[in-house]
């Protein structure tokens, strides 16, 4: 078995230290990783474009932890698994992450980081939103021809006396109801809410907020918003077509609906009923709700099976084929459920006991 274990690992340096990582044995740590989210955040910038977009109002005098180290700290310990603010009355003690921290005495406390966290604002926090914008738009060396953005909401569960606590009858618990943006791999807004409300609440306006933004550095982009029926509401669909951004959102299923698919419905049932194999068809036609002011494309997706019908129904501002907007557009959609569990479990975005 050959050895793999002689070369160093340079990480660089911190003020007359030499940060390296060899296999020599010595004082050990489990947390290696902290010296590569170091690397990444000196790479991006993170951190101290966080510091730099909220204000800090303490007595500059009398201040012990900068800003951009007391973000620093915590962002690298909620990487490492560490999401209690407890945790951080023996991690401010850590040779390692000190190191990672950029700093070669004890880092905040517990009760530090407990007041840095209560102090913040909504303006702040729609400060950090704008970092992260431009860290997606930095991410990017030429401008996209298309940009998809998810939006979704989902539950934050909570177990105790939390500001706004409310109680949500579908999720049958006391929840916030964060609003999550996606735009591929990444997140571009999470809005905190309590739950008491419509799922849809702000939505028009945080899309505005984001393609507003966005277009300024990408005038060619094209946007598409893509969204379940929750998300079908007037104020979208037209400020959608105002700003000349296309939309493919889920319709929820009534009466006039399957009237206007009951034929087709009928026709799948009788294939059925002749093959034994299941039946499907994916169509279009024009359909306008009370509360619209015109007629929109209503795309269709028809089975028949062994349990009956099962129509869905989504609306569209589109051109195109209705069987490449329904199955490589909109099913796709189902991936920002898998980006909303990777921010609420791997970086502990249920976690609201603090």
């Amino acid at each position: 078995m050959p050895k793999c274990t002689k070369n160093k690992i340079d990480f660089g340096r911190f003020g007359r230290r030499v940060i390296e990582a060899d296999f020599s044995g010595g004082e050990l740590s489990s947390d290696g990783g902290l010296l590569l989210l170091r690397q990444v955040d000196r790479h991006l910038g993170l951190s101290r474009a966080a510091a730099a977009a909220i204000p800090d109002p303490r007595d500059p005098e009398r201040i012990r932890h900068a800003l951009r180290d007391l973000l620093a700290q915590r962002l690298y310990g909620l990487c490492c698994g560490y999401e209690d603010l407890n945790d951080h009355q023996a991690l401010r003690d850590d040779v390692l992450m000190q190191t990672a921290v950029g700093r070669d005495q004890a880092l905040a406390s517990a009760p530090t980081f407990s007041r840095l966290e209560n102090r913040a604002t909504r303006a702040q926090a729609w400060a950090l939103h704008g970092v992260l914008i431009d860290q997606f738009i930095a991410s990017h060396k030429t401008a996209p021809e298309e940009l998809v953005l998810d939006i979704d909401a989902s539950d934050v569960p909570l177990h105790g006396a939390q500001e706004l606590s409310q109680f949500h009858a579908y999720y049958d618990h006391h929840c916030y109801l964060p609003l999550y943006v996606f735009c591929g791999q990444a997140m571009l807004a999470c809005v905190l809410r309590r739950s008491r409300i419509d799922g849809s609440k702000n939505a028009a306006a945080l899309i505005k907020l984001l393609v507003t933004r966005l277009r300024q550095a990408w005038p060619n982009t094209r946007f598409i918003v893509r969204g379940d029926s929750g998300f079908c509401r007037r104020r979208l669909l037209q400020w959608c077509e105002r700003a000349g951004v296309g939309y493919v959102i889920g319709l929820a299923r009534n009466a006039r609906l399957h009237a206007a698919v009951e034929l087709a419905e009928a026709s799948l049932a009788d294939a059925y009923a002749a093959s034994g194999t299941k039946q499907r068809l994916i169509g279009e036609f024009d359909y306008a709700a009370k509360s619209w002011p015109h007629e929109r494309r209503v795309i269709t997706r028809l089975e028949y099976g062994d349990q009956g019908t099962n129509p869905r129904f989504i609306v569209t501002n589109l051109l195109g084929e209705p069987v490449q907007l329904y199955e490589h557009l909109y099913c796709q959609r189902g991936e920002a459920e898998n980006r909303i569990k990777e921010a609420q479990l791997d970086l502990f975005g249920r976690r609201a006991s603090c």
